[in-house]
């Protein structure tokens, strides 16, 4: 089988990368709409595409069929995500292997967040504390592998700091990851203030910002408390106004990440990784604003 190109090697070619992420469907139902998207999404030619990873076993198996599927019928360059959660060692070890056998080079690598019902992410029997330990066990047993990590522009909610937040992606870095995507946010401002302090702590791995169109507020509300975002008040207002109006509320929401990306690709970012919640349309919007 015939390995991946590792996606350090596109941003080498110095010019915008860009990126979808899906999540597995829990149904078969749910993969063949997902397979229907993929399709559509085909056509806007993404570099890459990630494929989240379920907690506490939800998802699993299905991130490895959804993958693999992608992959192989659809030719996409694939980054599965893994986490820390609910294995041992020896499991990660097993699972990294496989990835591997079946050709894929590139990993999101994530300490991954509590299963549903649990509020705090619990070390499994013999397992990893968190994602710098997963990028050094990774790289030991593939050295092949191209890793990326998650960066929080305002503070990953359970660090106590900021500065302890840069000192936990500093070590992620050091292990060996090669890129950085960040979590959502809906103010480049904050995204330009986290560049600045990841380079100035020595962090010089390509920073990929992430996007997601807005659907709705409470939608949006929602992500947003998960990942300790914030929504700046001339957005929230808008929302506000467009109420339950699904159609102007997707306008907006699509209007608002093409101006954020606009402004971020000319401000130098590498590229921009879209969270498309598994929907087609809005990424093709975008990519045709873009081409506009």
């Amino acid at each position: 089988m015939t390995p991946d190109r590792p996606i350090s090697d596109l941003f080498a070619q110095k010019r915008p990368v860009r990126s979808l992420e899906f999540f597995p469907p829990k149904d078969d139902a749910g993969v063949e709409a997902l397979r229907t998207a993929a399709a559509t999404l085909k056509r806007m030619n993404p570099d890459f595409v990630s494929v989240t990873y379920g907690a506490g076993g939800t998802t699993r198996d299905r991130t490895a069929q959804v993958s693999a599927m992608l992959k192989d019928d659809f030719g996409f360059t694939v980054m599965p995500h893994l986490t820390c959660v609910g294995h041992s060692r020896d499991e990660l070890g097993v699972i990294a292997d496989r990835i591997h056998e079946r050709g894929f080079r590139n990993i999101m690598t994530l300490r991954g967040d509590p299963p549903k019902g649990a509020t705090e992410f619990k070390v499994a029997a013999d397992g990893l504390r968190n994602a710098s330990e997963l990028v050094t066990l990774l790289k030991a047993r593939h050295g092949d592998f191209c890793l990326g990590v998650a960066g929080y522009p305002e503070k990953h909610p359970e660090a106590s700091s900021p500065d302890v937040d840069l000192t936990n992606l500093r070590r992620k870095v050091d292990e060996g990851a090669a890129f950085i995507t960040t979590q959502l946010f809906f103010d480049n401002t904050m995204y330009y203030r986290f560049v600045e302090r990841c380079r100035t702590a020595g962090i010089n791995v390509p920073i990929v910002p992430g996007i997601m169109p807005v659907l709705s507020l409470k939608q949006v509300q929602r992500f947003t408390q998960m990942c300790g975002a914030s929504l700046p008040k001339q957005l929230v207002t808008r929302l506000e106004v467009a109420a339950e109006n699904s159609d102007v509320l997707e306008t907006m929401g699509i209007d608002w990440a093409l101006t954020q990306i606009r402004g971020l690709l000319a401000n130098g970012a590498p590229g921009y990784h879209l969270y498309i919640l598994n929907r087609a349309k809005g990424a093709l919007a975008l990519t045709a604003g873009l081409a506009a």
